[in-house]
């Protein structure tokens, strides 16, 4: 004897619901306990004008109705600052004549021994002040790092100093940088090019 199974059983549809509105009696009453709950949030809570006679309603819904015009809402611009010039190396010619003292260093940085934000703080000083001298060219010498260490110990400064110098706070005082010659560090210094006072 075989079972019916449970999808074999039609389904009857629920009768869709009517929307009933409050009755005159319905509103009064649900008024009465309005006005006597009190809110957990204080909220401005609109009042219904009793129903007018059914004449005067006619009377409004025949009158077109002015909508009122949308105000835009105000844009807040944020003032964006300008992005600061990218870098650009410097000259195969200005860094020749740097190496052989041609051209002269204007004042130098020594990073030695410092701590990552002992050193950036230093770094960002130094910069400034020599933008706001109208310096020219400037040697930061990071050191090479430990020797003997592992490769993630040695040299923090050497790994860290270029990339500072590629945030936007350091290329608005910075034109461009590149490695010292063997006589001023090599790859334990650098050579910086100072952005000009406009």
């Amino acid at each position: 004897m075989k079972r019916r199974t449970s999808s074999s059983i039609p389904e009857i549809p629920m009768p869709p619901r009517r929307k009933r509105g409050l009755s005159e009696e319905d509103r009064a009453l649900w008024e009465s306990v309005a006005k006597q709950v009190k809110p957990l949030r204080k909220r401005h809570r609109t009042v219904k004008p009793p129903a007018a006679a059914p004449e005067a309603e006619a009377s409004v819904a025949a009158r077109p109705v002015a909508s009122p015009k949308a105000m835009p809402s105000p844009r807040i611009i944020a003032p964006s600052r300008p992005e600061p010039p990218p870098l650009a190396p410097i000259g195969r010619r200005e860094r020749s004549q740097l190496s052989r003292g041609r051209k002269d260093i204007d004042a130098r940085l020594d990073l030695h021994g410092m701590t990552q934000i002992r050193a950036h703080r230093v770094l960002l000083t130094f910069l400034q002040r020599a933008h706001s001298d109208g310096l020219t060219f400037v040697l930061v010498i990071t050191g090479k790092g430990k020797v003997g260490g592992s490769e993630a110990e040695r040299g923090v400064l050497r790994r860290q100093v270029p990339q500072w110098l590629s945030l936007p706070e350091f290329r608005s005082l910075v034109v461009g940088f590149e490695e010292a010659h063997i006589g001023h560090g090599g790859e334990g210094a650098l050579y910086v090019r100072v952005r000009r006072i406009r």
